[in-house]
């Protein structure tokens, strides 16, 4: 028996007790289904808090190239869970209802403007230009430019994930933050 218009049925693991679960409600319906291989599900929740905890990329450029990378994606899953972070780190409500058409919006500094570029070409082309990289690789250190194509390319994963399983959406008092 499935709930929701799960293509694969949530794993009964997701229901055990798990150390991360306590701490920032892991049970949300992404990781039920992921809990099918709880080797990944580990591993990817690692990774995860790795991209929006640990790193030197400035948690508004992340979350704004994140949420665009749902959006050109068509995951919305994604882009509610990560307008909302953004939200929480300072992205403000005018720069989340302006990623659908940035190239035109005048709420995004240069910096922005050339992550965003840089994740719509991570996402649409085999690599980015070497026009783009350069814009970005010039404001950036390594480490965040390393960072943010990480995180580009983890919340590409993420995407088809959620689409490909069908994953809905959780009421917002359940989404990550």
């Amino acid at each position: 028996m499935m709930n929701g218009p799960y293509r694969l049925q949530r794993s009964r693991e997701s229901q055990r007790p798990h150390p991360r679960n306590s701490r920032k409600n892991r049970n949300a319906n992404i990781f039920r289904m992921m809990a099918h291989s709880p080797s990944y599900f580990e591993q990817y929740c690692r990774l995860g808090g790795a991209i929006r905890n640990k790193g030197e990329l400035d948690p508004v450029v992340r979350e704004l190239a994140i949420t665009r990378t749902g959006i050109l994606c068509e995951a919305p899953y994604e882009i509610v869970a990560h307008k909302r972070i953004g939200k929480n780190v300072g992205v403000t409500d005018e720069q989340n209802a302006a990623l659908e058409n940035w190239q035109s919006a005048k709420c995004f500094d240069e910096v922005q403007r050339a992550a965003l570029a840089f994740a719509d070409e991570i996402v649409k082309l085999p690599k980015p230009t070497d026009a783009t990289f350069n814009a970005i690789a010039s404001r950036l250190t390594p480490g965040a430019l390393v960072e943010l194509q990480l995180s580009v390319g983890f919340y590409i994963m993420t995407s088809k994930f959620l689409e490909t399983f069908a994953i809905d959406l959780q009421p917002v008092t359940e989404v990550i933050s």
